[in-house]
């Protein structure tokens, strides 16, 4: 089920990352590339600083040092037009889904399409777009559905189809199995494998599930003490005799 290790450029890079709340550093001096067409892992306790990692990369937090760079561009540099203009390159999985209640599956799927027509354009006839998603994920048969009516992994599943239809080149995984049975768990983690090839976009996956980490993982990084503690192939960290790092596959 694995995909081949990313080979492609680096796509995302982060030199030296800090931030802190008040007196609790979060983080030290993080490090981190992508490479395009890769799936990476970032492994960490709660609290160590993986979502707040994630909010300085999307520009959602400023950091108190350090370099972000997307896609060869510095986050810190850009005006606000050029930083939404790069989020529409950037997708991101939220771990609740985040369908809005009120609109149906379509509607959904739709929202984004509307909001950023700059990168596509006004399209006045959307179903051809959000059939191919759909189709993508499975679930064909949903588009006249309300949220309530889907379970939550079909929820999940809706969520990755609205992302996809940005056609972004890099997508972020915030816990992509959280609450989900370990059935419905790898079927989420083989259809991201699946959108992977189909779409070859570069996936970052923050999660806290080992099973999700081997199923699915090209590299690992562990993030310990606010650093990039220990990286690798899961194999070679399972294997790691570093008490810190055995922790995370007891």
């Amino acid at each position: 089920m694995e995909s081949k290790s990313g080979q492609g450029k680096e796509i995302v890079i982060i030199k030296g990352l800090k931030k802190s709340f008040g007196d609790n550093c979060v983080l030290d001096g993080f490090d981190m590339v992508l490479k395009e067409g890769e799936n990476l892992v970032i492994m960490g306790k709660s609290g160590s600083g993986k979502s707040v990692m994630i909010k300085c990369l999307i520009g959602l937090e400023e950091p108190d040092d350090g370099s972000i760079e997307v896609m060869g561009k510095n986050i810190s540099k850009l005006s606000q037009e050029a930083l939404d203009e790069l989020r529409t390159e950037v997708g991101f999985l939220f771990q609740g889904s985040a369908l809005y209640d009120s609109m149906s599956v379509r509607e959904n799927l739709e929202f984004p399409l509307r909001r950023h027509t700059k990168k596509f354009g006004v399209i006045e006839d959307t179903t051809s777009l959000v059939m191919e998603v759909l189709e993508s994920v499975g679930l064909a048969n949903t588009i006249n559905l309300m949220p309530n009516e889907l379970s939550g992994g079909m929820k999940r599943r809706i969520a990755l189809a609205r992302t996809l239809i940005l056609k972004p080149k890099i997508i972020l995984y915030d816990e992509p199995t959280t609450g989900l049975d370990p059935i419905t768990s790898k079927e989420i983690l083989m259809l991201m494998v699946s959108i992977q090839k189909k779409y070859n976009t570069s996936s970052l996956i923050i999660t806290h599930d080992v099973d999700c980490a081997r199923m699915i993982s090209n590299r690992m990084i562990l993030l310990i003490d606010g650093i990039n503690y220990a990286e690798g192939t899961f194999e070679s960290l399972a294997a790691s005799t570093d008490p810190k790092v055995k922790a995370f596959f007891k």
